[in-house]
């Protein structure tokens, strides 16, 4: 994509309100690393495998949080996460995810499901790339 043809080149406004919708997508699955499973486990002072077992799937070899179509992420409780600081990188950098930045119309969709965009801060371009990039070095 180059500079001319994103949308969000003047940047986005966005800021979390803890809602907990997109804590629910349907069909969603949130991916985790390593660190981010030994993360959480240390958080949640959880084995590995007890930690695996009880949160995760595994798709080869790749670990994600359980999740039902209707509740949403296994850590959604109350409409709030009970791993918040220690959630992971899908998590925290959601809505700014490649399929959600791809144009403008689809930003705009977002912002039913979303009540956080198009409020607080700005966030810039540059800012935006570089959130692209370390997603895509996760996958």
């Amino acid at each position: 994509m180059n500079e001319r043809s994103r949308f969000y080149k003047a940047g986005l406004h966005f800021e979390c309100t803890r809602c907990g919708n997109c804590c629910r997508l349907p069909g969603g699955k949130v991916y985790l690393n390593k660190g981010e499973v030994q993360e959480i486990c240390h958080y949640l002072n959880l084995g590995h495998d007890d930690f695996t077992q009880s949160y995760c799937k595994t798709d080869g070899n790749r670990h994600h949080l359980n999740d039902g179509i209707d509740t949403g992420c296994c850590f959604l409780e109350n409409n709030q996460c009970r791993i918040y600081p220690v959630r992971p990188l899908q998590c925290r950098t959601f809505p700014f995810w490649p399929e959600n930045l791809k144009s403008q119309y689809r930003w705009k969709q977002l912002t039913s499901l979303c009540p956080g965009i198009g409020r607080g801060n700005l966030h810039d371009a540059e800012w935006i790339q570089q959130i692209l990039k370390v997603q895509k070095k996760s996958r």
